[in-house]
């Protein structure tokens, strides 16, 4: 009971979801001892969803293994070539028998939706006694994951909060730093090294809550936060700043690539018929994350390009350094007083 306590309480100890989940799978490893414990996550949208693997450990493994946090979604595989983890996301633990080897998979749900699964490997099937104590652990780890949703996401469209933002981009800037100690990152760290901020602006929305009041401009909110999920890919960073306002923090080769992820969702929201209000556009700034930059200054950059597109016609995504490259933008001006809403 003490070593099942001690887990618990390191458990519960970590506010790092990617530790939280190698300290869970290490957990069931060291209290079942399995031939190997994995804890996958469903990623992707629609008809195109894989398993991404969160933390695996098998009996003698000294670190737990996962799939790269910029993996790309084609390389993961899909859901049906593992039915008894797509069993266990209807709701029900599966256990399975195949010769000698027992497979136990567990759902693991949020306060919305069952987002993975824990699967177990064993020497036979796992007895009752240990899947009761799997699915009480498993209660406790949702219920400290809602406490963590709750303090990092925004309530109104679950995506990430402004809270959470200055982690994740210092995380990045050392990252950059570390490859690109002299001064050309973007060779040192070789493909998809990149790191681009982008600010998304909903065009005249204060019209909006003026005109439909406040209810439709908080369905106008959460309708484009689904569009920035189809539009960009699982690993990139979504957040919402308050208001409007929102920001994505992501990896890609070139300023081109950046430039059509971002005009991808521009498309999206402007085809999209949104209920009451019809048609919603947004504005769009981007600037690529350089060495030693600190947060602040990497949204000021972006924040710029926003304000030119508002202020030279609105509906339409801006590159920073290309407006500077243009002399449309002085690198050191701030930005005006001009009415974007």
């Amino acid at each position: 009971m003490s070593k099942l306590v001690d887990h618990l309480a390191e458990l519960t100890g970590f506010r790092d979801r990617d530790v939280l989940d190698v300290t869970l799978a290490g957990a069931f490893r060291d209290l079942l001892r399995p031939r190997s414990v994995a804890i996958y996550r469903t990623v992707g949208e629609g008809g195109n969803q894989r398993w991404l693997t969160r933390a695996r450990l098998c009996e003698n493994d000294v670190v737990a293994t996962a799939d790269p946090a910029w993996v790309e979604l084609e390389s993961l595989p899909v859901l049906t070539d593992h039915p008894e983890r797509c069993e266990a996301l209807t709701g029900r633990t599966v256990v399975a028998s195949f010769g000698d080897r027992g497979l136990s998979v567990f759902p693991l749900a949020t306060d919305r939706e069952v987002a993975g699964v824990l699967e177990l490997e064993t020497d036979g099937p796992l007895n009752t006694e240990a899947q009761r104590m799997v699915c009480s652990i498993l209660r406790i780890y949702r219920n400290f994951q809602g406490l963590l949703d709750y303090s990092e996401r925004d309530t109104l469209t679950g995506l990430l909060n402004r809270k959470t933002f200055d982690e994740s981009f210092l995380k990045v800037s050392s990252t950059i730093l570390a490859h690109g100690a002299s001064g050309d990152a973007r060779r040192a760290a070789g493909p998809g090294s990149r790191h681009w901020l982008g600010m998304i602006d909903i065009d005249h929305f204060k019209a909006v809550n003026d005109t439909y009041g406040h209810l439709i401009g908080d369905e106008v909110l959460l309708l484009l936060s689904r569009l920035m999920r189809s539009s960009f890919r699982f690993h990139d960073r979504l957040y919402r700043f308050g208001g409007e306002e929102f920001v994505v923090l992501m990896r890609c080769d070139s300023e081109t690539d950046a430039s059509h992820a971002f005009e991808r969702l521009r498309v999206n929201t402007e085809g999209y018929a949104f209920p009451q209000v019809g048609r919603i556009t947004v504005s769009v700034g981007f600037s690529e994350v350089k060495p030693g930059d600190s947060p602040s200054s990497a949204i000021e950059r972006a924040d710029r390009a926003v304000y030119h597109a508002k202020s030279h016609g609105r509906n339409q995504v801006q590159s920073h350094a290309e407006l500077v490259k243009r002399g449309e933008l002085d690198d050191s001006e701030k930005v005006g007083d001009v009415e974007l809403f």
